[in-house]
């Protein structure tokens, strides 16, 4: 099982989402060639009613903690309720690309 797959489907197990994208972005950043470490995520769930950002994203971090311990490094999150999905035209914000070094450059 790939890490996008295994995030998707503890995703799917602990928020039962309306939407759901997960998506692989470390080919945007300075790791080798067919890495699964930075993610953005885009998660639309009733489960968020009532609370505010930090509370959705200590949920996802909690229902992750095994994938943020281990394979994956960066993770961009974006959690909605239904309501705020609809409002926001679903549509999420686009990442930015890495300003990070490359590994070459330390040496």
């Amino acid at each position: 099982m790939t890490v996008q797959r295994d995030i998707e489907g503890q995703l799917v197990q602990h928020f039962a989402p309306s939407f759901l994208d997960v998506a692989n972005e470390s080919h945007m950043h300075s790791v080798p060639e067919n890495s699964e470490t930075h993610f953005k995520v885009v998660l639309v769930s009733n489960r968020f009613d009532g609370l505010r950002k930090v509370a959705r994203h200590q949920q996802v971090y909690a229902a992750l903690a095994s994938q943020l311990e281990g394979p994956v490094h960066a993770l961009a999150l974006h959690a909605y309720t239904p309501a705020e999905w609809r409002t926001r035209q679903q549509a999420a914000p686009a990442s930015p690309q890495c300003h990070g070094g490359s590994k070459a450059e330390g040496k």
